[in-house]
């Protein structure tokens, strides 16, 4: 295959792989990378080489996703083990295999993929968001079909009826919404919004330069789509937000109020007396 066909069949074929990277990964800069990483991959496979690569999209798909794999493994251990299923359990037919879960959840579906299984939160993306087949999921993941079938329903099961304790938590609300914004995904903002959604500012923000109010949720995610590149998760007092810091000290917070699981306002805020009480925090831990 001649280069010139490789770029342009790469190209044709980005969309589809950022979308796989972005909902494996939750994060679109860093499915971005990923991405960029499989064209490299690509290039060096067929560059001074006579490597000739049948099927395109389907190297393509598998290089991005254990790309993924990789990434997922670096981050902080996964609360479910990420173990190869065998046995009777790993060949049993699962009836909900045309459940496509994945476009029906909104965020809570995130919320819940973040805390799959590696392995499991690409079966079930493959699966279920952009219907692979089992043998193709098995390839990528160097396992059996039946493993692979399991995996996906295994991860199915969770997030059609998380724990009681996988509600979501209003700091995770937060961060979903700060890291949407910084990425771009005006989708997943507007899913995190509720529908009568608010920005308002108290005096001292407002002089600051941020804007007084804002309403509705298109316009309130229109606003926040693509910014908020150096704001940091913070406690309020006792409720998580984000603020925007400069030389090490806070300088506007963002106060969100968060209802059911959605950004139902947010009051950006200034006054001194505020800023002190600001806490930088790392998920839901103070400090």
């Amino acid at each position: 295959m001649e280069r010139v066909d490789q770029t342009e069949i790469f190209e044709a074929e980005r969309p589809r792989l950022l979308g796989i990277a972005s909902r494996v990964l939750g994060d679109h800069a860093e499915a971005q990378d990923v991405v960029q990483q499989a064209w490299l991959r690509l290039d060096r496979a067929t560059t001074g080489d006579t490597t000739v690569i049948d099927n395109l999209p389907a190297w393509l798909t598998t290089v991005t996703t254990r790309l993924c794999l990789d990434r997922l493994r670096a981050r902080t251990p996964m609360p479910y083990e990420d173990v190869e299923l065998v046995g009777d359990d790993a060949t049993a037919p699962d009836p909900a295999d045309d459940v496509a879960l994945a476009d029906t959840v909104g965020i809570a579906l995130q919320a819940v993929i973040d805390r799959l299984s590696p392995r499991e939160r690409v079966a079930f993306v493959l699966h279920d968001s952009f219907g692979f087949e089992f043998t193709t999921i098995a390839a990528v993941l160097d396992s059996t079909p039946a493993a692979a079938r399991k995996l996906a329903s295994r991860a199915r099961a969770k997030v059609a009826q998380p724990a009681a304790d996988d509600a979501l938590a209003d700091w995770e609300v937060v961060d979903a919404f700060m890291s949407a914004a910084r990425g771009g995904d005006l989708v997943r903002l507007l899913q995190l919004l509720a529908p009568d959604a608010v920005v308002g500012a108290d005096e001292a923000a407002v002089l600051a330069g941020t804007p007084a109010s804002i309403e509705g949720r298109e316009e309130v995610a229109a606003f926040f789509d693509g910014s908020a590149q150096s704001a940091l998760a913070v406690y309020v007092g006792d409720r998580p937000g984000s603020a925007w810091f400069l030389r090490g000290e806070a300088k506007v917070v963002f106060d969100f109020t968060v209802e059911g699981g959605l950004v139902r306002g947010i009051t950006f805020r200034a006054d001194p007396d505020v800023l002190a009480r600001v806490v930088r925090r790392s998920g839901p831990a103070r400090g």
